[in-house]
C-alpha cells in the first residue's frame, strides 16, 4: 500500500499545485489557473466507470495479471502518457496551447482516477475491516510521498533547469515532468510483483464478448452525450453579465451557470442511458447489477434517510479544505514565497506532517473510533484554514510559513486517515470499487467545482476574506458529523 500510495499521489500535484505555478510563470490568469482545477473532475466521476472496472476483463493482461492487477497496470501506463503529453506542450504558446494543456490534464485526471478506483477496491479487499484504519494511513503515506516528488521534487526540479518568475524556460518545465512521468515506475513494478486478491478472484463473474462490448459501448455512449450537453449550453455564457447585473456578484454568476451546465451535462448522460437500454442495446440486469444494484446495496443497509445524510457528509467533508487548497500554490508565490520555499516547507516539511497527522489518525481511529477523530479533523480542518488570515497579514517570513503548515497538514492527514477509514467501514466488498468510487467522488465533486472559482473569488473579496469563507465552509461537516454519528450510535452497521 506504500509503493501503490506513492503511485496514486504523484499524478494529482501535476494537475493542481505544480500545474500552476508553471502556468503562472507562463504568465497565465490567476482566475484560468484555478479553472485548470476542473481538469480533475475525472475524480468526482470516476464512479461512472468504476463498475466497468469492476465488471470488464482486460484482454490478454487480465489472464497473466489478474483482474485488479491488469486495470491498475493499464491506468499507470495511461498516466505516464498524459504526463508525457503535457510536457510537450507550452502553456505561453497562446491560448490553442492552453487547450491542448487542458485536454492533456483531463486525459492525466481520468487515467489517475481510474488508477484510484483499482488502488481502492484492492486495499478493501486485501486486508478485513479491523485493518482498514491502518492500511489506509500508510497508503496515505506513501500518497504523500508520491505528491512530495510532484510537489517539491519537480519544483526543485524546474527550479534547477532555471526557470523562475520573470525568466520563464519551457524547457526546465518539460524536463521536470518526463522525470515525473519516469517514476511513475514505482507504481508499474509494484503491480508486477503484488499478488492479486483473494476475496477479487472469488466474486469474478464471466461475461460474454457481447456483454462487454455492450457495457462498454454504453459507458462512450453516456460520456459522449455528456460532453456534448455541456458544449452546447455554451449558448448560456451570456447570461453571465446579465445575472451579475443582477446579483452584482460576477462570481456568484458563473457559479450559478456553470452548476446549470454541468446538470444538463449530467440529465443529457442519465437520458442517452435511459434511450439505450430501452432500445435493449444492453441488457437491463447488466446495467442493474453494475450501477443499480450497489446504490441499492447501499440504501438498503443504511436506510433513506441515514444514507442521505451519510451522503451529504461524504460531499462536505473536505469542501474547506479543497476550496483553499485549490489557489494555495498562487498565494504563496503572491506573497513573494519562491518556488524553493515552497518546496522546502510546504511541500516537503508539510509531508513530514502530514505522514504524522495520518499515523496519528489511523492509531487513533483503531483507539478511540473513527467518527470522534473525524469529528476531531473536520473542527482543526477549518480552524487551521483562520491561520492563512494571519499568513495573509504579515510579511511572508519562513517561521510564518512553518507554522502555518505545520497546523495545517497535521490536521489534513489526521482527518484524511479517520475519512478514509470511514468511507470504507461504508462500502460492502460485493461492490467495493463501485460503492468505494460514488463515495469518493461525491468527496470531490462540490469541492472542486467551487475550488475551479476561487481565483476569481480571490480576485473579488481578497486573501484574507476568503480564508475566511473557507473556515465557515467547514461547519456543515461538523453540523453532519454530530447528526450521523447520533444515529449510527442508534443503529449500528457492521461489516460485509
Amino acid at each position: 500500500m506504500l509503493f501503490l500510495g506513492f503511485s496514486a499521489g504523484l499524478p494529482i500535484l501535476l494537475i493542481f499545485s505544480s500545474l500552476s505555478l508553471w502556468l503562472r510563470e507562463a504568465e497565465v490568469s490567476r482566475a484560468t489557473v484555478t479553472f485548470f482545477s476542473w481538469a480533475a473532475l475525472g475524480y468526482s466521476f470516476k464512479f461512472v466507470w468504476a463498475p466497468l472496472v469492476d465488471k470488464l476483463p482486460v484482454p490478454i493482461l487480465q489472464t497473466l495479471l489478474g483482474r485488479r492487477r491488469s486495470w491498475l497496470l493499464l491506468a499507470q501506463f495511461c498516466v505516464i502518457l498524459s504526463i508525457w503529453w503535457m510536457s510537450s506542450i507550452d502553456p505561453a504558446s497562446g491560448q490553442n496551447s492552453l487547450n491542448w494543456m487542458a485536454l492533456a490534464a483531463v486525459m492525466l485526471g481520468f487515467s489517475s482516477a481510474t488508477q484510484d478506483i483499482v488502488i481502492d477496491a484492492y486495499r478493501i479487499e486485501s486486508a478485513d475491516a479491523s485493518l482498514q484504519a491502518l492500511m489506509s494511513s500508510t497508503y496515505i503515506a506513501g500518497y504523500r510521498i508520491g505528491m512530495l516528488l510532484a510537489g517539491a521534487g519537480a519544483l526543485f526540479l524546474a527550479d534547477a533547469f532555471g526557470t523562475r518568475m520573470g525568466a520563464y524556460s519551457f524547457e526546465a518545465w518539460q524536463w521536470a515532468y518526463r522525470i515525473m512521468a519516469a517514476s511513475m515506475g514505482i507504481g508499474i513494478l509494484t503491480t508486477l510483483l503484488i499478488p492479486e486478491p483473494k476475496r477479487e478472484l472469488q466474486q469474478e463473474q464471466a461475461f460474454s464478448t457481447k456483454d462487454t462490448l455492450s457495457l462498454l459501448g454504453l459507458f462512450v455512449c453516456v460520456v459522449a452525450a455528456f460532453i456534448g450537453g455541456y458544449l452546447i449550453t455554451q449558448v448560456l455564457l451570456p447570461f453571465k453579465d446579465t445575472l451579475t447585473a443582477l446579483t452584482h456578484n460576477k462570481v456568484l454568476s458563473g457559479v450559478l451557470i456553470e452548476t446549470i451546465r454541468l446538470a444538463c451535462a449530467i440529465a443529457a448522460a442519465f437520458a442517452s442511458a435511459r434511450i439505450l437500454v430501452g432500445l435493449h442495446w444492453i441488457d437491463r440486469q447488466l446495467v442493474s447489477t453494475s450501477y443499480v444494484d450497489p446504490l441499492k446495496d447501499f440504501f438498503s443497509r443504511y436506510k433513506v434517510t441515514l444514507a442521505l445524510l451519510l451522503l451529504a457528509l461524504i460531499s462536505v467533508y473536505r469542501l474547506s479544505d479543497i476550496v483553499l487548497g485549490v489557489i494555495s500554490n498562487v498565494f504563496y508565490q503572491d506573497m513573494g514565497y519562491s518556488k524553493t520555499d515552497i518546496a522546502a516547507i510546504v511541500k516537503s516539511f508539510g509531508l513530514a506532517m502530514t505522514i504524522v497527522g495520518g499515523f496519528l489518525g489511523g492509531v487513533l481511529s483503531v483507539r478511540y473510533g473513527v467518527m470522534r477523530i473525524l469529528m476531531l479533523g473536520a473542527i482543526l480542518g477549518a480552524g487551521t484554514n483562520l491561520l492563512f488570515m494571519l499568513l495573509a497579514q504579515g510579511q511572508p517570513t519562513q517561521w510564518a510559513l512553518i507554522g502555518v503548515i505545520s497546523a495545517d497538514n497535521l490536521s489534513a492527514g489526521l482527518a484524511s486517515a479517520a475519512f478514509i477509514a470511514f468511507l470504507s467501514s461504508l462500502t460492502n466488498v460485493k461492490f467495493t470499487a463501485t460503492q468505494y468510487a460514488i463515495f469518493s467522488s461525491l468527496m470531490t465533486l462540490f469541492p472542486k467545482i467551487l475550488g475551479g472559482y476561487s481565483g476569481s473569488i480571490v480576485d473579488t473579496i481578497g486573501y484574507e476574506q476568503f480564508f475566511l469563507l473557507t473556515a465557515f465552509l467547514g461547519l456543515p461537516a461538523v453540523l453532519l458529523i454530530l447528526a450521523a454519528r447520533k444515529r449510527l450510535e442508534l443503529a449500528p452497521v457492521r461489516f460485509k
